[in-house]
């Protein structure tokens, strides 16, 4: 959260931002940003704040984003032409090297100076390129295959966005984007600030931000207190 918000004060050409400004922005206490941004080994200058580019390559450094990390991206529809399109992978370290798809109507295709090669051509993209992290982008039947076969070529990460668990080997990451539980979740925040059933509760152990609806669930969506619990923790 810090780096997109420093980010975005880069993007309007900001050199230097206060510990308050930055705070705001991230959505966290004063206090709570600097105490992050001390294990960094970032104090600021008092009066001055923090000099906005330095701090950037500083979590950058800290996120291992000061290198390339290439990036396949399977199934291109929609979804995954959006995925293409998107500016602020190459300003963050990602490098899209491959678009494949098992559609012949779309492989061939020219998209956003990319050209679509063929799903049969993955492993010959991965091991060309280098491949480290692999966008799944495909219909629900097809992603946990699609799945197999990056692991089976040696790429440890994954980001999956398509409707479905997928079930991976030790040593492999798997990031799962939902959309729909999103949108169920600001859904259930709405409600809430509406009135609606159901109660906030501070989830067992005292975890800080996480919250669970009240026992009695009637507000919040199938299995979003899990998901709410660790999007928020």
């Amino acid at each position: 959260m810090y780096l997109r918000a420093l980010s975005s004060l880069q993007d309007r050409g900001v050199a230097t931002v206060s510990s308050e400004e930055l705070a705001a922005a991230a959505g966290v206490n004063s206090a709570k940003l600097r105490k992050d941004l001390s294990h960094l080994g970032s104090y600021g200058t008092r009066g001055v704040g923090y000099e906005v580019e330095y701090l950037v390559y500083q979590i950058s450094r800290e996120l291992g984003l000061t290198q390339d990390w290439v990036v396949a991206i399977i199934g291109v529809g929609n979804l995954g032409r959006a995925l293409a399109g998107y500016g602020g992978f190459a300003s963050r370290g990602f490098r899209v090297a491959g678009l494949l798809d098992a559609d012949d109507s779309i492989v061939g295709q020219e998209i956003s100076g990319m050209t679509v090669r063929h799903i049969d051509r993955l492993e010959d993209i991965i091991a060309d390129h280098g491949v480290s992290i692999a966008v799944i982008a495909t219909p629900a039947a097809a992603a946990q295959g699609m799945c197999d076969r990056v692991v089976a070529a040696g790429v440890t990460s994954v980001l999956n966005f398509a409707p479905v668990v997928l079930s991976v080997p030790d040593g492999v990451d798997v990031r799962k984007v939902d959309l729909s539980i999103e949108l169920q979740i600001l859904a259930f925040h709405e409600q809430r600030k509406a009135g609606g059933p159901g109660d906030y509760e501070p989830v067992a152990g005292g975890i800080p931000g996480a919250v669970v609806a009240d026992a009695a669930g009637d507000g919040a969506p199938p299995g979003a207190a899990q998901y709410i619990e660790a999007v928020e923790a």
